[in-house]
């Protein structure tokens, strides 16, 4: 059965997706703040944004969960409880496979994370985002071609390459970007573990047996156990000159970029195109901006308008195609199989 019969419905994974790239556009700003109130450096920020959203997703799970996924209702006719009881051990996913896919979606995340902060002190913010979320939707749109079969078409293809130039004269319209070898391979080596973790989701989702909670839960702790060392030698305990506005904006990061929007991203990673996702996905840098104007009063320059334009009709152009692709695909799936 296809993705959208038994998991996520596709619409649904967009708006998840959508949600998800706005919520980590705003995790820039909010640690620009903590960095203004504390002496905190970047991997204890992320080690703590991992610590805490593990912390919140396992209250979620302990007081009954956090769903993200519909149930499954027969459309034509009704189901008798051994046929339900039937589907229900079809769609639970083998522990080993699991296991598997748990931690090398946490390793992904870890290397994600790390490097990216590594690349960004080696050359800079500007340099290590556009190399970073450039590569990755080369890599992963190669990746998910090469795995999976998953063709963009003229279109998508299209898309991507605006997206791609939108990032470019979004972060380096400034024009005073410092390019360093050392900091762009650990960008490089940043875009190779998001493009990992986003094509395993999609990997093992198209039998719509992955859980986005759980997957979110699990792959959160084998980063946090990744990210301890490094920021126990970097210094976990910061001193803060005003503690509880520092405390606030940790438990804002821990709970709205981190907790909410990775849940709503390996839900919705796991039934859209792997490449339709790293698109959206550039919907961060495009909230951070607009968040820098309006909230740090940075000024809004002709280069940041028409990068933001361009990344925001890229996204919404590959939106509307995988919408008509996935009800294509449902016109096209045999009637006793279309679930709600």
């Amino acid at each position: 059965m296809s993705n959208t019969a038994v998991g996520l419905p596709v619409g649904r994974g967009l708006l998840y997706l959508i949600v998800a790239g706005a919520a980590w556009g705003t995790a820039g700003a909010a640690a620009s703040l903590v960095y203004r109130a504390s002496d905190m450096g970047p991997v204890a920020l992320s080690f703590w944004r991992c610590a805490g959203g593990l912390a919140l997703l396992l209250a979620v799970r302990l007081r009954g969960g956090l769903r993200l996924r519909p149930r499954l209702r027969p459309r034509l006719r009704p189901r008798l409880p051994s046929e339900w009881q039937g589907e229900r051990r079809a769609l639970r996913e083998p522990l080993g496979r699991k296991a598997l896919r748990i931690g090398l979606t946490g390793l992904g995340l870890a290397l994600f994370q790390t490097a990216y902060f590594a690349a960004v002190e080696a050359t800079g913010l500007a340099v290590a985002t556009v190399v970073t979320l450039g590569a990755g939707p080369v890599l992963i749109a190669l990746g998910a071609r090469l795995t999976m079969g998953e063709r963009l078409g003229r279109g998508g293809s299209a898309a991507v390459a605006g997206a791609l130039t939108g990032l470019g004269v979004l972060v380096l319209g400034g024009g005073d970007a410092t390019v360093r070898p050392w900091g762009v391979l650990l960008a490089v080596l940043s875009a190779a573990g998001y493009s990992a973790m986003t094509l395993l989701t999609r990997w093992w989702g198209r039998d719509g047996r992955v859980d986005g909670s759980s997957t979110t839960v699990w792959a959160f702790a084998v980063t946090t156990v990744c990210l301890l060392p490094l920021g126990l030698a970097e210094g976990l305990f910061p001193h803060a000159t005003r503690p509880a506005h520092m405390l606030a904006l940790l438990a804002y990061i821990a709970a709205v970029p981190t907790a909410l929007a990775y849940a709503l991203f390996f839900a919705g990673a796991a039934v859209i195109r792997s490449a339709t996702v790293s698109v959206i996905m550039l919907l961060e840098p495009v909230c951070a901006a607009v968040l820098a104007v309006g909230l740090l009063g940075e000024r809004l320059t002709a280069p940041t308008l028409a990068g933001t334009l361009l990344m925001l009709g890229s996204v919404a152009g590959l939106a509307v195609a995988e919408a008509r692709a996935a009800g294509a695909e449902r016109l096209a799936a045999p009637a006793e199989a279309l679930l709600v």
